[in-house]
């Protein structure tokens, strides 16, 4: 399909908090490493542009598939995040998702990711984009459901 519009479109994306509890019940967080500007070489939340053809749940999965090699995560929404300077490309809004996974498996980073790590939410590295904020929205509400 090819689309032309008279008016600017916000292009929409999926980003995904992947969280994982160890033995030692550390909380960590899966981050990427950005292969491409912007943020080319800093640590992200997996995740990307979707496709014409396919809903959000299936863009994140597939975005999470690609850029670490995960499936099977089974995703909840979260939030949009709509700030219109989110992207310094142009705008774009993000609807995030976030999940638990059970083991650790291996990482496979690939597409537009160089590196994929798990690290303790408490011990965050500088993080692109507004991911930070996507993050802590997050853990507010890990923490709501491990409250229950």
């Amino acid at each position: 399909m090819s689309y032309t519009y008279e008016y600017p479109r916000p292009a929409v994306t999926t980003d995904a908090v992947i969280l994982n509890i160890k033995s030692d019940d550390t909380l960590n967080i899966l981050l990427i490493q950005r292969k491409n500007e912007p943020f080319k070489g800093s640590w992200a939340l997996p995740g990307g542009f979707i496709e014409p053809n396919e809903t959000l749940e299936q863009c994140v999965a597939r975005e999470v598939a690609e850029e670490t090699g995960l499936e099977g995560i089974r995703f909840y929404p979260l939030s949009p995040f709509s700030d219109p300077h989110r992207d310094p490309r142009h705008r774009t809004i993000s609807f995030a998702y976030w999940g638990f996974c059970k083991k650790k498996p291996k990482l496979t980073p690939a597409t537009d990711a160089m590196n994929a790590r798990w690290f303790p939410v408490k011990d965050l590295p500088e993080v692109a984009f507004d991911h930070e904020k996507i993050i802590k929205k997050a853990l507010e509400r890990a923490l709501e459901i491990m409250a229950e």
